[in-house]
């Protein structure tokens, strides 16, 4: 199957309005040496109920972008707005979810889950009812009691995700996630993931240095070029779900994506498809 490539995304009439916007964004990171531009010009649109993955080589500024959309990092050039309103900080609506999981050691796995829900005053009731619905959502019903040293790494992910998804953000943004894992806890946990937001219809904005995982997650793959980052391409992922590692049309579309990325001249990191 051949996918779609396009330049820099581009807004169309006959589509719902953007929920993240970024335009023209540019990041420039100074130290006493010198001064480093991470970022050049790199606009992106992701829409409601869209699931976008961005991809490239280290250091091309694919967290850096996340952390903007996200309100972690405010200080760029550009526009991002978020619901047609400028971001200018860390905010509900948008949950985030770290390579490593910052789930409190002290409190359970219901503890952290409901830690965002106590904190905006939900009633102990609709609290219980809504951790309830989310650890099913991640199979962790079983495990609601244990703490997180108790726990794999790939259920530790499981509470994170449940965490933000509890407080029913209108988009979570996920910085390499599965990075970390073994290749059979990552491969379940894509499945996971593509079942747990096939029924939430969250907005995914996914970051990964893995092509395949990108073909497996993905509406749609955005592919940076190397530093300064900038978007080289996207590529459309007409695939029906759920996808599996192993599935014929994934590793074809996957090699699509790598090629694109070789063809920016960075020869580091060799990508996984």
């Amino acid at each position: 199957m051949t996918a779609t490539i396009a330049n820099a995304p581009q807004a169309s009439e006959e589509r719902e309005q953007p929920l993240l916007s970024l335009r023209g964004i540019s990041k420039r990171f100074e130290t006493r040496r010198q001064e480093t531009l991470a970022l050049d010009d790199v606009s992106l649109e992701v829409r409601p109920r869209e699931f976008v993955c961005i991809v490239g080589p280290s250091g091309c500024g694919k967290s850096t972008l996340l952390n903007i959309a996200a309100g972690i990092d405010r200080d760029f050039e550009g526009d991002a707005r978020f619901e047609d309103a400028s971001i200018t900080g860390m905010a509900r609506e948008r949950a985030v979810v770290f390579q490593e999981p910052a789930l409190f050691p002290w409190l359970n796995v219901r503890a952290n889950v409901e830690f965002g829900l106590k904190l905006r005053g939900i009633p102990p009731a609709e609290r219980k009812t809504i951790v309830d619905q989310q650890l099913a959502l991640v199979n962790l019903e079983r495990f609601d009691r244990a703490y997180t040293h108790e726990l794999s790494g790939g259920m530790r992910q499981r509470v994170q995700l449940a965490r933000a998804l509890a407080v029913q953000p209108h988009m979570v943004l996920m910085d390499e996630p599965f990075a970390a894992l073994d290749a059979q806890t990552r491969d379940d946990l894509q499945l996971e993931l593509q079942t747990v937001f096939g029924r939430t219809g969250t907005t995914v904005l996914f970051v990964t240095h893995n092509v395949r995982e990108a073909v497996i997650l993905g509406d749609r793959v955005v592919v940076m070029s190397p530093s300064p980052g900038r978007v080289k391409t996207v590529i459309e992922v007409p695939l029906e779900r759920p996808r599996l590692p192993d599935d014929h049309a994934v590793s074809d579309l996957a090699a699509q994506v790598r090629s694109e990325l070789q063809r920016t001249g960075d020869e580091e990191p060799r990508y996984a498809i």
